[in-house]
């Protein structure tokens, strides 16, 4: 019986021997960090000195690559790969499915002796051809065009990824088709960094003088996730097919009394997460936080910031390993934005600035930030651009399963607005000519303590609840869910800024004969702030009274994935998109139909997932309880003909009522599924449907199930449930 698996598999758990040391001669992380990685050292090291220039010049600026070289970079990473144990090469792409996509083909080639050698040439590492027909395309191809592309991605680094029996040398590419149309997530991300460096590059030469040549967007991303114990995961078809649980009564105890989040890691996971460091160490990933998160079983992992187009391929990386060492370590790794019901879900805070090539964060606001123009000026671009394209922010994170997150007082709502914090509060304030105490505590933290000399004071406190907040010399976009690929956020945020920045250069080349720079530049983020201030907000974003006042501001509230894809076609995001170059319109429109299609399918399968279960797991363990209470009742009237037999008769009374209902829920939920089918919805028409119809139903399902939960004898339920996933180690 499954009841019995469960059961076998918590006592395994409770038996597990001690934990086992990790190996002792892993070396010095001076040593190992980046050893799998074909960074500037081992280019230098085999390159010669003018294509070691070339290639350098382009990971660095993103100059276009001179074709010259790639047969000499070819040549000498192989040989590095060759050296390390490679036996096979694959382009890395990250097509639109959200996950990452590998062919893998062997350096062997052989001579007309038929002699066997390594091989590996520039065209060879310039361009692959994986079959492009299987991957979703959103209408940009028909099935029957295979022909697709991938092209080396020179400004990411080349990495070696060891297999149990070889060592494979990754190449990250751009995947597009036979058209030239991207098919990816990569491209119009590197499409971004063009146009916000040739924005912002632009801007700070007509303010600074001819001194920037390089302007790039970072990141850093704080990856949340869960750990459940691989025996107990494996019962669960729901945590195998969807990365969530369709059922569970909440446990007695969660996350009420705050006692996991910073907590002492538990052993077994301190293994898991010293492995897991130690192996993105190698692949150049600078993990560096590790701590348990607000709720049982849930822990974070975040790397030191880098520059977007690596940071986003390394978060891929990120969450690849950390499956592969949870399987190591006997675990499950969950991703997923609410894998538990009742307790905190996962997100991956997106932390955004831009810096140039004089080593500048263009978001540091200094000491002084209403004297620096070139602060104002990028201030005032990403409040405009966060105003305006509120809605495109929102959908850039859109998932089905961030809709369990977003808004559920775990996670900034949907209505995007920005906290910039006290002092620069106090300095828009200033600059709009209004009275304002913001800003005015700067200064120490004294505990009262003799022992302990006063803390400096950060220039302004945390908003939890704010979806993009300002913290110190960075944007927090707190919105982005755990499970997803980064490229599209970050890509929406660099669009969006290049845009804006545009515009104000516009407007000072515009007004250029009206005075001094210095007062053009301040009429202009004055005009600026007054017309877009409105997406300011330092307040509780939880707040009943904050929906109502974002309302009459005019700020969107698309409060779930089905009322915010619509928007990612609308006219002035189109145009957005055009004017950036970062997607045609058709590009656009490809994009929207492959999240209506994986919303629509993460949907149905959760749907069918939830009958099947229902059908074959929990109905036959509420019909065994039913059936055993209703003979012990009979059995008992036999026996004791004057017995009191109320609180059994009220327990078999419930369990038939919630029975009946969950027959009911039931046969709605399959019907459901079996409309799926129905091929005359269109994209969006489908969405709508497993918004309307197919959530709450489902929804009411698991309701019913939940409290047969708490009904049913312990032995016979198939299921492991919360208390057990979330606390046994």
């Amino acid at each position: 019986m499954p009841a019995s698996a469960r059961r076998r598999a918590i006592q395994a758990i409770a038996a597990q021997g001690p934990i086992l040391p990790a190996e002792s001669n892993r070396g010095q992380l001076t040593d190992i960090y980046g050893c799998n990685v074909f960074n500037e050292r081992s280019q230098r090291q085999r390159l010669p000195k003018e294509a070691f220039k070339k290639l350098r010049q382009t990971m660095q600026t993103g100059h276009s690559l001179d074709p010259s070289i790639a047969d000499a970079v070819a040549s000498a990473m192989r040989d590095w790969a060759v050296e390390h144990g490679a036996t096979h090469f694959t382009h890395w792409f990250q097509p639109m499915t959200g996950q990452t996509a590998e062919k893998h083909d062997s350096f062997l080639s052989l001579t007309s002796d038929d002699h066997i050698i390594n091989e590996f040439s520039g065209s060879a590492l310039i361009r692959g051809e994986p079959d492009a027909s299987s991957f979703p395309s959103g209408g940009l191809r028909s099935t029957f065009e295979a022909r697709g592309y991938t092209q080396w991605d020179p400004t990411s680094p080349a990495f070696l990824r060891e297999g149990p029996n070889g060592v494979t040398l990754f190449i990250p590419t751009a995947f597009c088709s036979w058209t030239g149309e991207a098919l990816d997530k990569k491209t119009p991300l590197l499409r971004s960094e063009e146009a916000v460096n040739n924005a912002a590059v632009r801007l700070l030469n007509m303010i600074d003088g001819p001194q920037v040549d390089h302007v790039y967007s970072t990141i850093g991303l704080e990856q949340e996730y869960f750990l459940v114990d691989r025996r107990l995961a494996d019962l669960r078809p729901d945590l195998l097919s969807c990365g969530r649980t369709l059922f569970g009564a909440n446990p007695p105890k969660g996350q009420e009394l705050a006692d996991n989040y910073f907590g002492a890691i538990n052993e077994r996971v301190l293994g898991y997460m010293q492995d897991l460091e130690y192996e993105l160490w190698k692949l150049g990933i600078p993990a560096k936080t590790r701590h348990n998160e607000v709720a049982p079983g849930q822990f974070e992992l975040a790397p030191i910031f880098k520059k977007a187009t690596v940071s986003v391929d390394q978060n891929m990386l990120i969450m690849e390993m950390m499956r592969i060492i949870a399987d190591r370590h006997g675990m499950k790794c969950l991703m997923h934005e609410k894998p538990f019901n009742g307790v905190n879900g996962s997100g991956k805070h997106n932390n955004w600035s831009l810096s140039d090539n004089l080593g500048r964060n263009l978001l540091d606001p200094g000491i002084t930030p209403e004297d620096s123009l070139q602060f104002l000026l990028f201030l005032t671009a990403t409040i405009r651009a966060v105003d305006i394209h509120a809605d495109l922010l929102r959908v850039s994170v859109a998932s089905s399963a961030n809709d369990h997150r977003l808004g559920a007082n775990e996670a900034p709502p949907a209505i995007i607005s920005i906290f910039l914090g006290s002092q620069l509060e106090g300095v828009v304030d200033s600059l709009l000519g209004r009275e304002s105490d913001a800003g005015k505590h700067v200064g120490e933290i004294k505990l009262g303590v003799s022992a302990m000399p006063p803390l400096p004071r950060d220039i302004t406190d945390r908003n939890r609840t704010s979806p993009f907040a300002f913290t110190g010399n960075k944007f927090e976009f707190r919105a982005v869910g755990s499970s997803q690929s980064t490229a599209y956020p970050t890509t929406v945020l660099n669009a969006i800024v290049a845009d804006s920045l545009n515009f104000l250069s516009d407007q000072i080349e515009a007004r250029k004969n009206g005075g001094e720079l210095r007062d053009i530049v301040h009429g202009l983020v004055v005009e600026t702030l007054k017309k877009h201030e409105r997406v300011l907000f330092s307040g509780d974003n939880y707040a009943d009274a904050w929906t109502v006042e974002a309302e009459k501001r005019g700020l969107p509230n698309l409060k779930d994935t089905a009322s915010a894809l619509p928007h990612f076609v609308a006219d002035h995001n189109i145009a957005l998109f055009e004017s950036t170059g970062v997607f045609s319109k058709r590009e656009a429109e490809s994009r929207l139909n492959v999240m209506c299609e994986n919303y629509a399918q993460q949907i149905r399968i959760e749907a069918a997932t939830s009958t099947q279960m229902v059908s074959t797991m929990i109905m036959p363990a509420a019909l065994r309880q039913q059936s055993l209470l209703a003979q012990a009742i009979q059995q008992s009237r036999h026996a004791l003909p004057d017995a009191d037999l109320g609180p059994q008769e009220d327990m078999l009374r419930k369990l038939n009522a919630l029975v009946a209902k969950l027959s009911a829920s039931l046969k709605s939920m399959e019907s459901i599924v079996e409309s799926f089918d129905d091929k005359d919805r269109a994209h969006l028409e489908l969405v709508n449907f497993c918004r309307d119809e197919v959530i709450p139903t489902r929804a009411l399902l698991r309701q019913h199930v939940d409290l047969l939960e708490d009904l049913i004898d312990d032995s016979f339920w198939p299921l492991p449930k919360y208390r057990e996933m979330l606390f046994h180690r």
